[in-house]
């Protein structure tokens, strides 16, 4: 300890020459502002090429992303791309990264990212002939508690359906792996064969080379110093050399990402976080060994090792009341000619990470520091990055916000251009959608998120996990303050929504687990009470849009793929991708003649806004498109008791004959006007009440009263869960998404082939009906002990990989676990006998007739039928 403390005053490297690895790059600065000759000069002489002035795709930023980005869309035939970058590629965060690669991901399609970044990194050498310094000694993820031995096993089931490989080791193994270790606290290891580092200047360097090979432009110094969009949905971008026409322009500006957007009037989320890593001298110990280190992170620590040449690189993440935001910049800016230079390293931040490095590698006590990096990394609220096209106008995308950009340029680069290209995202990414975040995204907002992002970066990760910091945002629905000290709220798009309601006797508040948790009896209750009285919940997150005028029902109708409901009527629809997978679920009513309300998910409330006003503008529809989503507070009302409730309120006629399923009407509820709609996702009687917000608390309050007698109470979302699971509803996001077509998901009801309008998707899906399916979606009964499914885990059969779960509960009208999951067609029939693992055990499952639970309207009609 006292050998590091008295390094404090730490030589800086000046130039390491060695080859692999961040030494082998000097710490300098470098003006990122152009100099006289590059403002005033002509642009061929400065930039010693010819000057283009228009392109398909112009991306601003010559970071790996980038420049990764630049490489995939000419390697996949797009002739004009042009990358701009306002110094010399790498500055800014990529120059100083560490360079850490891993095939590791606690998501589920981040995963891909990570395995094309790798695949690609492999090959880049050869393809380009660029050295770019890749090491793939493999990286083990160090478990020292028993919550961190579950998060491991809860991962495996996570990744046993993907391709990369992943195994959960032993403490002589991890030895094995990472010689130096002090082995008394690991209990075990995640180990990750292929994980390593690489350098990313030479990643940059040669991707850079492999999008010239192939026909892109970089140009640098290239300052974009305005965007113009033009009435064809084109773009001017403007530069000290000349003004650019582009047909699409992408933002990879790194911590300069906010500045490029205000150009264009958006705040986007992003904050520079100041991270520190330690390089050492050579360590004999290390020199000694054969071969190269593994990859460490122990996670308890919250730090990353590796080998550095002959000595090791680690970096802490230190906890959200010591780590150092560099919020001026979101305020006032990056400042002028800032590109390669570094912050003032600060070690006294990071001791207590290095005191339990020390503690677990021991060789640290004896090694002697030579550089201390401090750098800045983009962080978003969520720590996820901003990637795709961005709603609210056209041909606007974004590759922003990575904090771990090595890993991520690769499979991003492939991806946005596929998408770029194909007009389709090739798979599911939604948590990355730029538009998950809105105008609720205020600068205190980010700033608390991302403080909490970077000290949270090595908690245990549990399933329905809850952070707090920021909240609430300015997104409460009009009953929050009644419902917030009653419950356990969750957070959804900005918006308060509660989980689950407490009762006397309670255990009360968040307690995550992997297994059952204080919940679970709660949650239970709800369910009875929506089968057997009535129950309240709070709607309001759902997206609201209203679409109207001359064309909207041409729009819509070549935007969905059932029929289009008639006035007074609501139905599901799905809008699809030309590739026939499923892009959306929305509930379509029509209010009047071609005035219509759509509904959709939280979660995608501005991805559905954006395909919607695209489709519009693209086909030059006269519609005026409006989201009310913020305006308009929702209701749901459920259960058998629930028209009884409503009548007490009301002169309409609430009865089956007078209010029918999936019919809307205008009504007064206790005086209050209201948009009652005949559905609930519960699949219980009920409606769906969308209402002023000012107005929600008064309605609230009326009906809560007016059920008294009928034993009214609150459920929340977890409820609501349970019971659409045992209706066998599918869900968009697990059951249904970019990754699966509506058929294979059994949703063949919803899809009308024979329509007369060419909806998008309609012939990819024909074709899709002609060759047949390799998989569908069935429902599963699983027999379990004190853990449910809740989706993405894998499905076995004879000791084989066969499908995975997308979403699961427990029901608790036939006290059994359920889930859904894709199976092979011949693995699909009732009666199939699987398993599915759960936490490193393989329960055995059923494929079982869905659904468990009819719903009330087939009840109903079952009940007439045998009555008559």
């Amino acid at each position: 300890m006292s050998r590091i403390l008295n390094l404090i005053s730490i030589q800086l490297r000046k130039d390491f020459t060695a080859c692999g690895g961040i030494s082998r790059l000097p710490l300098r600065t470098i003006s990122c502002t152009p100099s006289k000759h590059a403002e005033e000069g002509d642009a061929s002489s400065v930039l010693r090429k010819r000057w283009k002035d228009t392109a398909d795709t112009v991306i601003i930023g010559g970071g790996c992303v980038g420049v990764s980005l630049a490489y995939h869309l000419a390697k996949g035939g797009m002739k004009d791309v042009v990358l701009l970058e306002k110094s010399e590629l790498t500055a800014g965060s990529t120059w100083h990264a560490a360079g850490l690669t891993t095939y590791y991901h606690p998501g589920i399609n981040l995963k891909k990212v990570h395995f094309d970044s790798i695949k690609l990194y492999e090959s880049l050498e050869a393809e380009t002939g660029q050295a770019v310094g890749f090491h793939q000694p493999g990286s083990v993820r160090i478990a020292s508690t028993a919550a961190r031995v579950d998060e491991m096993k809860y991962q495996m089931t996570r990744t046993h359906w993907h391709v990369t490989p992943q195994y959960l080791i032993g403490p002589e193994k991890v030895q094995d792996l990472f010689p130096l270790l002090n082995i008394d606290k690991v209990l075990a290891g995640l180990y990750t064969p292929g994980d390593g580092h690489i350098d990313p200047y030479s990643l940059t360097m040669a991707l850079a080379a492999g999008a010239r090979m192939y026909g892109a432009q970089i140009y640098n110094p290239a300052p974009v110093t305005g965007l113009k969009p033009t009435s064809d949905g084109k773009w001017d971008v403007q530069t000290p050399h000349g003004t650019i026409r582009a047909n699409c322009i992408v933002n990879t500006a790194g911590f300069w990402a906010r500045e490029v957007g205000k150009m264009i009037g958006f705040e986007h989320p992003t904050i520079p976080v100041h991270h520190q890593y330690v390089v050492t001298a050579t360590v004999p110990e290390v020199k000694a060994l054969k071969k190269e280190l593994a990859v460490i992170r122990d996670l308890e620590g919250s730090y990353y090792m590796r080998q550095e040449r002959d000595g090791l690189l680690f970096g802490p993440y230190e906890k959200m009341e010591k780590m150092v935001l560099q919020d001026s910049w979101v305020r006032d800016g990056v400042p002028p000619g800032f590109g390669k230079e570094l912050f003032e390293s600060d070690l006294d931040r990071i001791m207590e990470h290095i005191e339990m490095a020390m503690e677990m590698v021991p060789v640290l006590k004896k090694a002697d520091i030579i550089n201390v990096v401090s750098g800045p990394i983009t962080y978003t609220p969520d720590l996820l990055p901003m990637v795709g096209p961005h709603q609210g106008i056209r041909n606007y995308w974004t590759a922003i916000g990575f904090g771990y950009g090595v890993i991520h340029a690769g499979g991003i680069g492939k991806f946005l251009s596929d998408w770029i290209i194909n007009r389709e995202p090739p798979y599911d990414l939604i948590e990355c959608d730029p538009s998950r975040y809105g105008k609720w995204t205020d600068v205190p907002f980010i700033c608390a998120k991302a403080r909490e992002s970077y000290g949270f970066n090595n908690v245990v990760g549990y399933p329905k996990e809850e952070r707090f910091a920021g909240r609430p945002t300015s997104r409460t629905s009009g009953v929050y303050k009644l419902l917030k000290d009653k419950c356990s709220m969750g957070f959804h798009a900005g918006w308060e929504q509660p989980h689950w309601f407490y009762k006397p006797g309670d255990d009360t508040g968040y307690k995550p687990s992997f297994r059952r948790t204080n919940w679970f009896s709660s949650v239970g209750g709800e369910c009875r009470l929506v089968m057997e009285k009535v129950g309240v919940i709070d709607l309001t997150p759902f997206g609201k849009f209203i679409v109207k005028g001359k064309d909207s029902l041409k729009l819509l109708d070549h935007l969905f793929a059932n029929n289009m409901p008639k006035v007074g009527q609501t139905n599901i629809s799905h809008m699809l991708t030309p590739a026939g997978r499923v892009f959306a679920e929305v509930t379509l009513t029509q209010m009047t003649p071609g005035e219509f309300l759509l509904i959709t998910g939280s979660g995608s409330e501005l991805h559905d806004l954006r395909w919607i006003e695209t489709e519009a503008a693209e086909g030059r529809y006269d519609v005026d498109i409006n989201n009310v989503t913020d305006k308009i507070g929702v209701l749901g009302i459920a259960g058998p008791n629930s028209r009884k409730v409503l009548q007490k309120l009301t002169d309409e006629d609430m009865s089956d004959a007078g209010f029918k399923f999936l019919h809307c009407k205008n009504i007064q509820l206790a005086g209050i006007p209201v948009r009652a709609i005949r559905i609930s996702y519960t699949g219980e009687l009920g409606w769906e009440l969308y209402i002023e917000q000012k107005n929600m608390a008064a309605v609230y309050q009326a009906m809560m009263e007016a059920g008294k007698d009928e034993g009214i109470d609150n459920f929340g979302t977890y409820a609501m869960a349970s019971l659409r699971l045992e209706k066998g509803f599918r869900g968009w996001g697990a059951e249904m998404n970019c990754d699966t077509n509506p058929l294979e998901a059994g949703l063949d009801y919803f899809i009308k082939l024979n329509k007369p309008a060419d909806f998008i998707g309609k012939a990819a899906l024909q074709e899709i009906k002609g060759k047949g399916l390799k998989r569908k979606l069935s429902y599963l009964s699983v027999r379990t002990d004190d853990v449910d499914p809740e989706g993405n885990e894998t499905i076995w059969h004879n000791g084989k990989v066969v499908g995975n779960t997308t979403s699961g509960a427990y029901s608790y009208s036939s006290q059994q676990s359920l889930a859904f999951g894709y199976l092979p067609l011949e693995l699909s029939s009732v009666g199939q006998q699987v398993e599915v693992e759960l936490l490193d055990k393989k329960y055995p499952a059923t494929v079982i007739q869905e659904p468990l639970v009819l719903t009330e309207p087939t009840r109903t009609r079952l009940a007439k039928k045998a009555k008559a």
